[in-house]
């Protein structure tokens, strides 16, 4: 049994030793092929890397060549541009040195022509001292042959000359100076005709004549016992709270309210369209919806404001005077909208400002502002220019406004040319046929009185006065007045108009001469 295990253990031994031995030399073997493998690998790669480096150094010596040949070019292309300009200053150089060759013979020929010049003016010069000297001689003869003849000593006869020449060139300035004055005066009424005409005309704006009722209409005759309310209360606490008159009669579907203040009537006018609409009629309402249409159209008014000055081009306004601005809206003056006419006044005497060459700016503000006193509240007292004067005068406004706004009635002194334009712009635009109101008594008088003046002159049938007083016609006696008097006649009839009435814009003098021969056949 131990021989079996040491038999065993040896044919183990045998068996791993073999087996070391067999592997080892395998192992032997596959090393030395891989060596021969890496030398030819080896050898291969330094053939590879000596043709490669054979080919970079010929590729590196074609790039330093032609590198070499650009730098060649290059320095060559230089050396021929250097050249060129050389030769072209020296062209320059020839050309000049030639110019200066001609220049420098020029030079001495007009030197011998100043020097040949110089010997003429020499003699021409002997010769007038001579000539002089014998003219001197001569009127000193002359002189003592006129003292003899004349009676009079030469500086009498000074004196007596200059006396007639002052007194003549006195007599010629002073006929200069009349005619100078007349054609300026002449000019300058046509130029102001000129300018005031084309400010007119490119000033052709709508008038727009308020009254002193506005109309609400209702949608039937039973709204009017809800608007008058149980024993009149809805209707006495609406005049209350908006201080209008209103009244219901028996014009169908339609409510008059009526009030002198334009802002109040249509604070009146809205609040009762929205309570007709809503249905809602009663004391507390009442007063709610006026408050808030008042709140609303003090907004407007602002808004209507800054909407002029954008419109005329202005900025730099206080607020406080915007919003007096924006109240014009619902200011009249003689039946004329204030606003309306105020920024008619602007855009007239910015256009006459830019003809004179002031500051339009300025203008159009003295324009705009000029009836802002108006505005004020009618419980302060004083003439509306002079309350406009101090309102702009408080808010710091530019002094050429505010003293066009203060004198535009003569009020105060005018300071400044374009306070006389803003008069001049306040004239038309109130002088224009329509725009103003004025009671019926006075108009129908008017008529009258321009009847009876022209009227009063011998020679005169009859007299009518049309287009609301603007035209008179005048009928003469065929037998009594011929045509050369006819135009006599309607010169002096315009004369007496203009000295003895008060008009507003021009009244035109038609006289009519008519002669009529009639026969008849029998």
């Amino acid at each position: 049994m131990q021989f079996d295990l040491v038999l065993v253990i040896i044919i183990a031994s045998a068996a791993a030793i073999i087996s070391f031995g067999l592997g080892w030399f395998i192992n032997s073997k596959i090393g030395m092929n891989s060596i021969e493998i890496a030398k030819e690998k080896a050898k291969k790669i330094i053939e590879e890397a000596e043709k490669e480096s054979k080919h970079l150094k010929r590729e590196k010596l074609l790039e330093v060549k032609d590198e070499w040949l650009k730098k060649k070019q290059e320095f060559d292309n230089e050396v021929n541009t250097k050249k060129q300009k050389l030769q072209y200053h020296e062209k320059q150089l020839e050309t000049r040195e030639e110019n200066l060759e001609k220049k420098y013979d020029l030079v001495n020929q007009k030197e011998k022509a100043n020097k040949e010049l110089e010997k003429s003016i020499h003699h021409q010069k002997d010769d007038i001292e001579k000539k002089n000297l014998e003219l001197t001689r001569l009127i000193a003869e002359q002189n003592i042959r006129l003292e003899k003849t004349a009676g009079l000593t030469s500086e009498e006869a000074k004196k007596m000359l200059m006396e007639n020449m002052i007194n003549k060139a006195k007599t010629d300035a002073s006929q200069m100076i009349k005619e100078i004055h007349d054609q300026a005066k002449l000019d300058a009424k046509k130029e102001a005709h000129r300018i005031i005409i084309q400010a007119i005309q490119r000033t052709a704006v709508d008038h727009s004549v308020e009254s002193t009722v506005s109309v609400v209409q209702i949608q039937n005759d039973e709204m009017k016992g809800r608007i008058i309310g149980r024993e009149g209360r809805n209707i006495r606490s609406f005049e209350a709270a908006t201080g209008v008159d209103v009244i219901v009669d028996d014009t169908p579907e339609a409510v008059i309210l009526s009030a002198f203040d334009q802002f109040r009537r249509e604070v009146a006018r809205i609040s009762l369209e929205r309570l007709i609409a809503d249905g809602r009629i009663h004391p507390a309402r009442i007063e709610e919806v006026v408050a808030k249409v008042q709140d609303e159209l003090d907004e407007e008014i602002l808004k209507e404001g800054e909407n002029t000055l954008i419109q005329l081009g202005l900025h730099g306004v206080h607020s406080e005077l915007v919003k007096h601005i924006g109240k014009m809206k619902y200011r009249s003056s003689y039946g004329q909208n204030l606003l309306q006419h105020s920024i008619e006044v602007a855009y007239l005497t910015g256009i006459m400002a830019a003809e004179l060459g002031f500051d339009t700016t300025l203008a159009k503000k003295s324009g705009l502002m000029h009836d802002i006193g108006k505005t004020i509240d009618k419980n302060v007292e004083g003439p509306h220019a002079l309350l406009g004067y101090e309102l702009t005068k408080k808010y710091n406004e530019h002094p050429i406004v505010v003293n066009a706004v203060g004198s535009h009635h003569e009020d105060i002194e005018m300071e400044h040319p374009i306070a006389a334009l803003v008069q001049a712009a306040d004239a038309i635009s109130g002088a224009r046929p329509g725009a103003r109101r004025e009671p019926l008594e006075s108009y129908v008088k008017r008529l009258e009185n321009l009847e009876n003046l022209a009227k009063s002159f011998e020679g005169v049938a009859k007299t009518y006065a049309i287009q609301a007083g603007r035209e008179v016609r005048v009928v003469v006696e065929p037998d009594k007045i011929d045509d050369v008097v006819a135009d006599r006649l309607s010169y002096e009839i315009a004369q007496k108009i203009q000295e003895e009435m008060e008009y507003p814009g021009q009244i035109k003098v038609i006289v009519i001469r008519e002669v009529r021969k009639i026969q008849y056949a029998k």
